[in-house]
């Protein structure tokens, strides 16, 4: 077997300014840089010329590759198929596994590349005494992405370099791409969801389009006293107030979806709150998934978030009989949402993670 070289490593290269910026970063460090476009959609020309032009203003190697009909089996179909039973799914934790990094190591086992990297605002620690690699959160809060990155194994961990999780703010990247005269050093941020375009169509009219089964049903109170007509409940999640299509004379907040009876619960916000979030598939770096850290016995301790944008909270997590996980938080949280993810910490180091019920 070929020995993988530790001078090369493979980036996923979007055409956007952070993988520009890691590439001048990985550069600087004297490594051979080999930049890897993937199209999720196949069809995306624009993108992959912008990343091919790109390839050649930095003067690294690049592949590209159309993955569009694993992306859309993986990713677009578990979508679809959350956003049909009331729940609100987050691709990019499922992409990121399955999709994404999984790539990047076959595209550099082919290039005798042993190291892989992209443009998240995230760290990479590891143990020494363990022999094991963890994600860490970003020194930028704001910008910190390692909640996406919760699913990661041990096979990506130990090979992933992630050069821009110790800026402090997205100007500092733009300054450097500035400062190398690179072509999209002032470009806009990519879109929230790759694969939906949310200048032409909505969450809804994407499923709609892609044949998604719509449930219609009513809007309910907490006792079940019937409030009105929705619109189907794939245009709904936990925690929304805007959009409804229903006038009550106050606020009011969604506060549940049954997928079985197609109902969807409207409250007030206080409604929201909950000490106690049940997660399932749940998995753990040290493990890669295969079973819980050897240091869970009964209940650890952790920080916890319920979303991508919230702050991490004191919680205490234990199994249950039917072998998901129970995260009981210090201080009650608003809206944890069926479909998103909770991800556990230790201080500023990802332990693991899981779907929320």
């Amino acid at each position: 077997m070929t020995t993988l070289k530790k001078n090369r490593v493979v980036l996923g290269l979007s055409g956007g300014v952070d993988s520009t910026t890691v590439a001048l970063l990985l550069q600087k460090q004297g490594l051979t840089v080999i930049g890897f476009y993937f199209d999720v959609l196949g069809n995306n020309d624009a993108g992959a010329k912008a990343a091919t032009d790109l390839a050649k203003q930095l003067g690294i190697e690049f592949v590209s590759r159309d993955v569009s009909e694993v992306f859309d089996k993986t990713v677009i179909e578990n979508f679809c198929g959350e956003y049909a039973c009331g729940r609100t799914p987050n691709p990019c934790v499922i992409c990121n596994p399955s999709i994404k990094f999984r790539q990047l190591l076959d595209v550099a086992e082919e290039n005798d590349a042993y190291y892989i990297a992209t443009g998240h605002y995230a760290r990479v620690i590891r143990d020494e005494a363990s022999g094991l690699s963890y994600i860490r959160k970003g020194a930028n809060e704001r910008k910190d992405q390692s909640y996406m990155l919760y699913r990661l194994g041990q096979d990506v961990l130990s090979r992933l370099i992630l050069p821009l999780g110790g800026f402090e703010n997205k100007e500092q990247t733009r300054e450097m791409a500035r400062e190398y005269g690179m072509s999209n050093a002032d470009a806009s941020d990519s879109q929230e969801i790759c694969f939906i375009d949310d200048q032409k169509e909505s969450y809804g009219d994407f499923l709609k389009r892609r044949g998604t089964p719509a449930v219609f049903g009513n809007f309910i109170d907490a006792s079940g006293k019937i409030l009105g007509k929705h619109q189907g409940i794939s245009n709904y999640t936990v925690g929304q107030r805007k959009g409804l299509g229903i006038a009550l004379g106050k606020p009011a907040f969604v506060t549940k979806i049954d997928p079985a009876t197609g109902d969807v619960t409207l409250g007030d916000n206080e409604d929201l709150f909950s000490r106690e979030v049940r997660s399932r598939d749940n998995f753990f770096a040290e493990t890669s998934g295969s079973g819980l850290p050897a240091d869970f016995d009964e209940e650890i301790a952790v920080s916890a978030k319920i979303r991508y944008a919230a702050k991490a909270a004191a919680a205490v997590v234990t199994k249950t009989p039917d072998g998901h996980l129970l995260t009981t938080f210090e201080e009650p949280q608003r809206a944890a949402t069926p479909g998103q993810s909770i991800v556990f910490y230790d201080g500023d180091r990802v332990i693991g993670g899981g779907f929320i019920e």
